[in-house]
């Protein structure tokens, strides 16, 4: 449930710096209480009779509809600005706003009948906020008096001028002191010569008794004179109080400073008791008349003051004549911004028109789509009868499908037995076909220049084969359908014919699966012709930056390279164990290993001439050994082995 705060009513005015300090003080009074701050303020009505601008009322016939119009919007939309900012002011105390209509009763009035009719127990009132309805000072502290009299008693009032709690205390006229006992503000009521003289003369009677019965006839005479000064008296009063009501409007300023108009009845009367006959009382009159003058010399110079007062004010009315007109253009603006408004209003009228028609046309598509509901559930009843029935169609199909899957298995055994029986075939073949290749390989034999010339294109450069992006002495070609690779012996050897045919003979007779095999020769032309290998050498697939697109998806996986390492070592063994003499290759390296179709090594160009063996022997085994190391780091390790491996030990770990 809720907790009822108790509301504590502020009433400020249109000066937002006493507002805010108002505020100030009602929220560090009861800032230790769970109360709610309830903002009164006065706003002003924009009447038929007068209207408020900037500089002040002027009259409503002056003033079209539509200025009233944007008027009556400029000042809600001023109040509402300042009530924003007062209500901001609160921070995260709870506050509501209570807006009070200007009228023509005054505002003190409309306070009381506010605090009976609302019931409010503590009211904080601001003085911006009677001066800002009252528009004088002085009617701003009377009426603070008046409210402080009036009030019912169970409301609780403090007033505040500039932040300060002030205290209201009737005697010497009405004070009005601050919590240090300095007096803020007093009311007095209007000076008249009248009530001077009356004061003198009701004091007269008790000097008279003092002096005796000698002094009688003298006090009679002076009583005729004084009925005949009553009746100037009246005469000076009525001049008197007319210039008052010239200087009424700066009569506030000049309470605090000018001390003559209460000071002079106390003046005259001590001066009144000096005299004890009423001859001297009578030139005492006489002085006092002149002064009266002098006083009515002053009203004058006074009244010209207003004159001049009047001419300024002539000056402000012609301000606010053309601050008027700046509002008539203003208006003028708002009235073209309503025109424009309006014509965005009738589009937005004929969007709305749009919107409807919109909305009828989609109203009947959803009862077509109601209808197609309908009609659309009656087809879903004969769907379920159509779906039983394709159910029963769908387990005879299930048991169909069952026999052709039996039958399917039936028929893939029968295609397993038919491709053993092709890969046996295959099989069968392909030995055929191995055989007759090796029969070939085996019983080489000579060729013409013309095969030769025929099966290099007369040995043209675009067949001439590279390794390491060099050219060759080697050609690739073709005979009785079968590729080989064809080798020209270098001239510069100086071999001679007899000692060519002795090398070919040697070549031939070595046959090992993994050296490469000699088809045969031509003694013309100088040349052998050497099975084909299609994948290069070595060398090309381990380090060449060359690699065309086949070659570097032929990667070299790690069990190939233990492979080929295998078979290289078991042609090296084959070579070293040969009977009656071993034979030594003498320049092992990767481009003299060569591999075939299916990734198989075989060794080439073998060296015949005469050797030591020792140290042939050690050439080819140190040789092996950097082969083995390049096929395990992938690197191409040259010169002194032994040294590279000290200076780079950890890319070798690596």
């Amino acid at each position: 449930m809720e907790v009822q705060l108790e509301k504590v009513y502020v009433a400020v005015g249109s000066d937002l710096q006493d507002g805010f300090a108002t505020l100030e003080w009602a929220l560090r009074k009861w800032n230790s209480h769970s109360t709610s701050i309830v903002i009164i303020h006065a706003t002003n009505i924009i009447s038929n009779d007068f209207v408020y601008t900037p500089f002040g009322k002027l009259p409503a016939s002056s003033v079209s509809d539509e200025k009233l119009g944007v008027l009556r919007k400029y000042e809600e939309d001023k109040t509402n600005k300042l009530l924003s900012k007062y209500m901001a002011f609160c921070g995260k105390v709870k506050a509501e706003i209570l807006k009070i209509e200007k009228h023509d009763e005054p505002i003190h009035k409309v306070i009381i009948d506010l605090i009976s009719g609302v019931h409010i127990t503590k009211l904080v009132l601001g003085m911006t906020f009677l001066k800002s309805s009252a528009g004088r000072s002085k009617s701003a502290i009377s009426g603070s008096f008046y409210v402080h009299r009036n009030k019912p008693e169970f409301c609780e009032l403090f007033i505040v001028c500039g932040g300060k709690l002030v205290f209201l205390r009737e005697e010497n006229d009405g004070l009005m002191e601050d919590d240090q006992g300095v007096m803020v503000a007093r009311t007095r009521g209007k000076p008249s010569f009248k009530g001077w003289f009356g004061k003198m003369f009701a004091e007269s009677p008790t000097s008279h008794h003092t002096h005796g019965s000698s002094t009688s006839s003298t006090i009679a005479d002076s009583l005729n004179s004084l009925n005949q000064w009553e009746n100037s008296v009246d005469e000076i009063e009525n001049y008197f109080q007319q210039l008052l009501s010239l200087n009424l409007d700066e009569q506030d300023c000049e309470d605090e400073n000018n001390p003559t108009e209460q000071e002079m009845p106390e003046n005259i009367t001590a001066f009144l008791l000096q005299f004890q006959s009423g001859a001297e009382k009578f030139g005492a009159l006489k002085i006092k008349l002149e002064e009266a003058h002098e006083t009515i010399q002053l009203k004058r110079k006074e009244a010209k003051d207003h004159v001049e007062r009047h001419g300024r004010a002539e000056w402000a009315i012609c301000l606010s004549t053309r601050r008027a007109e700046e509002l008539e253009v203003h208006i003028n603006e708002e009235i073209s911004n309503r025109i424009d408004i309006r014509k965005e209003l009738d589009a937005s009228k004929e969007q709305i028109y749009e919107v409807r028609s919109d909305v009828e046309e989609s109203k009947s598509r959803l009862r077509s789509l109601l209808e197609l509901q309908t009609e659309l559930s009656k087809k879903l009843q004969l769907s379920s009868l159509s779906r039983s029935r394709v159910e029963a169609q769908l387990e005879n199909v299930a048991i169909a499908r069952a026999e052709m899957v039996r039958e399917i298995e039936e028929l893939r055994r029968q295609r397993d037995v038919l491709q053993r029986r092709i890969e046996f075939c295959r099989e069968k073949e392909a030995i055929g076909t191995a055989s007759r290749l090796s029969e070939l390989i085996c019983s080489y034999r000579e060729y013409t220049p013309e095969v030769i010339k025929l099966a290099t294109d007369d040995f043209s450069e675009h067949l001439r084969m590279k390794t390491g992006g060099d050219l060759t002495n080697v050609f690739k070609g073709r005979i009785n359908h079968a590729t080989v690779a064809i080798k020209m012996v270098n001239s510069a050897k100086g071999l001679s014919q007899e000692a060519f045919q002795i090398e070919v003979k040697l070549l031939n007779r070595i046959r090992h699966s993994h050296i490469v095999a000699v088809i045969g020769f031509c003694s013309e032309l100088r040349c052998m012709v050497f099975e084909y290998m299609h994948n290069g050498s070595l060398r090309d697939m381990l380090f060449s930056s060359h690699r065309n697109s086949r070659r570097r998806d032929c990667a070299l996986r790690w069990h190939d390279r233990v492979r080929i390492a295998a078979e290289v070592c078991s042609a090296l063994a084959f070579l070293h164990l040969n009977e009656p003499r071993p034979i030594f290759h003498g320049s092992l390296n990767a481009s003299n290993i060569l591999l075939d179709r299916n990734m198989v090594a075989k060794i080439h160009g073998l060296r015949l001439t005469p050797s030591h063996e020792e140290q042939d022997m050690r050439s080819d085994v140190r040789a092996f050994g950097l082969l083995v190391l390049q096929l395990l780091t992938g690197r191409n390790w040259s010169g002194l082995v032994e040294e590279a491996m000290a200076m780079d030990r950890g890319a070798l770990i690596q």
